[in-house]
């Protein structure tokens, strides 16, 4: 086997190129090898790219969301072996640190965090993935690849969003952002049984992607309509029990807490680069929950039952296919929404 492969380098903001690297190899006695067989571009990434996540230092392989097969794994690995089809998380965990024993596993401390972001990502021929007995998860033999791609970053962290919003059966839940996050936390809001799903969005295309599929009953675009004003005309003045963010940005970070009723819920999970203002002024008497953060992924084993009994299905989503020698054109066209692209799945390097 060659001791070199193809991987996407970020080598600093509008800096990205397919190089040829070295093949990674096990460091620590839970690492595993993982040869990359399916994987995607994320919102997260895009942010990397253009330099709106400083802390990312070039050179670095980005990318943090997918699947393969275990090719090599380090003597203290139970979980798997060699030969499995397994999807990933996409932040690594001990299982042992301060945080991880108290269920914050996005923040463990042994300095792994997530892939792409402070370790090399994904979008290259393998990956070392740290961890591995918390990280990977055998696909089961019914499933496709494509059917748990987005189990280890994008619906875990819809899940995380719909969880933290802490929906109530019978609940009107409005989520900002129809972008894939977006569409991932409407799917997973489904399970808590609210009584409508609203979508918001400028994009009308998604929109009607949304509605066809069933993960939202109703949208609304800003563009058309005073989306808080028509949420309150929705339920009889009060306002959506919860509104979950998922674009990271000021005027969905608004709505969502305009949107929200009194005594409701706002969950944030979109990607901010700039602050935002509290107005504490004339929040504080709203009796509101904020909640906010990066994805424990810690769901996945539940997220996959739940896509192998029909439960919840986001095959949808994906748009655009392309092996890993397109992925630039692929980050400007799914960087820049052209093309109606949702998701962009790379496959393998065609050598």
């Amino acid at each position: 086997m060659s001791s070199t492969m193809k991987a996407l380098v970020y080598r600093g903001p509008e800096k990205i190129a397919l190089e040829d690297v070295p093949i990674p190899n096990i460091i620590k006695q839970d690492d595993a090898i993982v040869r990359v067989t399916t994987s995607t571009i994320c919102g997260t990434d895009i942010h990397i790219w253009h330099g709106g996540m400083p802390e990312v230092e070039g050179p670095r392989i980005i990318g943090h969301e997918f699947v393969g097969e275990v090719v090599e794994v380090g003597p203290a690995v139970c979980n798997a072996k060699v030969g499995d089809k397994v999807a990933v998380s996409c932040v690594t965990q001990c299982g042992e640190c301060f945080y991880c024993v108290r269920g914050t596993y996005s923040h463990c401390t042994t300095g792994s965090w997530i892939f792409g972001y402070m370790i090399d990502g994904c979008q290259a021929e393998y990956v070392r993935v740290p961890h591995a007995n918390f990280g990977l998860h055998k696909i089961p033999d019914k499933l496709t690849e494509e059917d748990v791609l987005f189990v280890g970053d994008i619906l875990s962290t819809g899940y995380f969003g719909a969880e933290n919003a802490e929906i109530k059966p019978g609940d009107t839940v409005a989520v900002m952002g129809c972008g894939p996050v977006g569409m991932c936390a409407m799917a997973a809001a489904r399970l808590w049984g609210p009584a409508r799903i609203i979508a918001v969005d400028i994009n009308e295309d998604r929109l009607n992607v949304a509605l066809k599929q069933g993960i939202a009953d109703l949208a609304l675009n800003p563009m058309k309509v005073d989306v808080p004003e028509a949420i309150r005309e929705l339920t009889e003045g009060r306002g959506a029990d919860q509104t979950i963010e998922a674009v990271g940005a000021k005027p969905t970070y608004e709505m969502a807490l305009e949107a929200v009723r009194p005594g409701g819920n706002v969950s944030i999970i979109g990607v901010f680069e700039k602050p935002q203002e509290l107005a504490m002024n004339k929040l504080w008497i709203k009796n509101i929950k904020i909640s906010m953060g990066l994805v424990n992924a810690n769901r996945i084993p539940e997220l996959i039952r739940l896509i192998e009994n029909g439960k919840i299905n986001t095959n949808f989503l994906i748009t655009h296919r392309a092996p890993l020698n397109d992925i630039v054109k692929g980050y400007d066209i799914f960087g820049n929404k052209k093309d109606n692209c949702i998701k962009w799945v790379v496959t393998p390097y065609q050598h």
